[in-house]
């Protein structure tokens, strides 16, 4: 069963950086706790990464997925969808940056899941929070360091 979270974050960054950090996925390893490694399968003709796997620390075991990167709304909106992996059948989501009033940015997560493995709702649910605050809170340490 697909499951959808959404959550917010004022980042202490301008939202131009904020969408770099995040686009800088070989260095993801450096600041998200739960990536391991990351690959760049294929980039454009811009140079930015569109396919990507990643090496994961999820649900107590290790795990990898492979996203494919849409930069159409670039550079507010940063969006994905799964291509394959392990665990997940979906893992589809999106940043969407914008300016607050005082020159920080506003990120919202939206992260769409749907496991492989059949959990209990509470748990899955309690995993998928974890991975949006998680996500949001490591990116505002990077992105206000």
């Amino acid at each position: 069963m697909e499951e959808q979270v959404t959550e917010k974050m004022v980042v202490r960054a301008s939202p131009a950086y904020c969408y770099a950090v995040l686009t800088d996925f070989e260095r993801y390893p450096e600041w998200a706790a739960d990536i391991k490694a990351v690959t760049v399968e294929e980039r454009d003709d811009q140079g930015r990464a569109t396919l990507v796997t990643f090496r994961a620390a999820a649900f107590g075991r290790s795990t990898s997925y492979t996203l494919r990167y849409d930069y159409s709304g670039a550079p507010t909106r940063l969006s994905w969808a799964q291509v394959e992996s392990d665990v997940t059948r979906k893992l589809d989501g999106s940043y969407l940056i914008e300016p607050s009033a005082d020159g920080s940015a506003e990120v919202t997560y939206q992260l769409t899941v749907d496991l492989k493995v059949p959990l209990p709702v509470f748990v899955k649910r309690r995993a998928e929070g974890r991975i949006t605050h998680t996500a949001l809170r490591e990116l505002k340490a990077r992105a206000e360091s």
